[in-house]
């Protein structure tokens, strides 16, 4: 016999507010990811081993401490090192 299965479908409706500081929170996770990516890639091109999550945090507390990148501090770091962890899990 085969169970059923629900879905829920949920909808938001973010104050303005809400819409900025999600749409800055995905922009800096999008930067974050970008960048753990190219520094992957530049890994492989160079021959040396795949990075561990170790060395992509540290490249990350690096990438916000420069001036360009400052604003990655704005948000929270969570979600930015999940964006770092998730580069090694789906390679």
């Amino acid at each position: 016999m085969q169970r059923m299965k629900l879905r829920y479908r949920y909808r938001i409706y973010p104050t303005d507010q809400q819409k900025r500081l999600m749409s800055q929170l995905f922009g800096c996770c999008r930067v974050v990811f970008n960048e753990a990516l190219a520094y992957c890639q530049e890994q492989y091109r160079s021959g040396n081993k795949k990075p561990n999550i170790k060395e992509l945090s540290k490249r990350l507390t690096d990438l916000k401490k420069t001036t360009e990148k400052q604003w990655l501090t704005e948000v929270s770091s969570i979600p930015l090192q999940l964006m770092s962890i998730s580069i090694l899990v789906n390679s």
